[in-house]
């Protein structure tokens, strides 16, 4: 075992109950599942290697709750899910049945995945990293190409529970449903959506809520919190993201300026 073998080592799942701890239970069986509170109150903190399990085992648990939030996991969901295990993360074989073990365990838990989203926001304080799984759980609502109700309605409220800022949504969906789009006003507002902020923001608050979105996605700072290094792929598009906003937003500016001074 690697990542989750890691984890468990140091002991995280003796930490925490609830949907993490019992998906964790889950994988390793009910006679450590039965323990998975005993711990619960000591204060304990996450190592890097238990951010890094925690963070894997909330993220396919999720994303098998996003994957049948329609009513039944798609052919083209379940190869997302596969590939990005294969291609992405690149486990062993080993590694892939145990991930494979916990998407499956979690599609018909109990818990819904708000539950799962609630207590990773506890666990992992970085925000970047709660924001690869809501990006991810976007790749998988749009595996099939299209968007169901359901799932929309899940990726539109579950910002609130992992600690995100409500405009994430028009974000993602501008990035995910409307690829290619020209620039207009509406994904101009898009765009600020990315930085987190609105249009009637000065040219110094701009940069600040650019530098302050790029330190939030800077490799080392991710690598300290326990996301594994598979997922810097996805920390670097979020990455270009932001630097595309930034940039499209101070060429707007720049017109708009060129035109009043005309």
């Amino acid at each position: 075992m690697s990542w989750l073998g890691a984890g468990i080592g140091a002991g995280i799942g003796m930490m925490f109950g609830g949907p993490i701890g019992a998906a964790l239970g889950a994988w390793v069986g009910s006679s450590f599942g039965s323990g998975l509170k005993r711990l619960s109150e000591a204060g304990v903190t996450l190592n890097r290697d238990g951010a890094q399990t925690v963070f894997i085992v909330a993220l396919f648990s999720m994303l098998a709750k996003m994957a049948k939030a329609d009513g039944q996991v798609s052919k083209e969901e379940i190869q997302l899910v596969d590939d990005f295990i294969k291609n992405n993360l690149r486990l062993a074989a080993e590694d892939r049945q145990e991930a494979i073990k916990i998407f499956q365990n979690a599609k018909d838990d109990n818990y819904s995945i708000y539950d799962y989203a609630r207590q990773f926001r506890q666990l992992i304080r970085n925000q970047a990293m709660r924001e690869m799984v809501y990006r991810l759980l976007f790749a998988v609502a749009f595996a099939d190409g299209e968007l169901h109700p359901a799932e929309e309605r899940i990726l539109r409220d579950i910002p609130e529970a992992l600690g995100l800022h409500s405009s994430i949504f028009t974000a993602m969906f501008n990035e995910f449903g409307q690829r290619g789009a020209a620039t207009s006003g509406g994904s101009l507002q898009a765009h600020y959506d990315v930085l987190e902020c609105s249009p009637e923001v000065s040219d110094k608050e701009l940069k600040l809520a650019y530098r302050r979105k790029a330190a939030e996605f800077h490799p080392d700072k991710i690598a300290s919190k326990g996301l594994p290094e598979a997922f810097m792929r996805h920390a670097e598009d979020q990455m270009k993201s932001i630097t595309v906003a930034y940039d499209t937003i101070v060429a707007a500016r720049k017109r708009q300026a060129a035109v009043n001074e005309a």
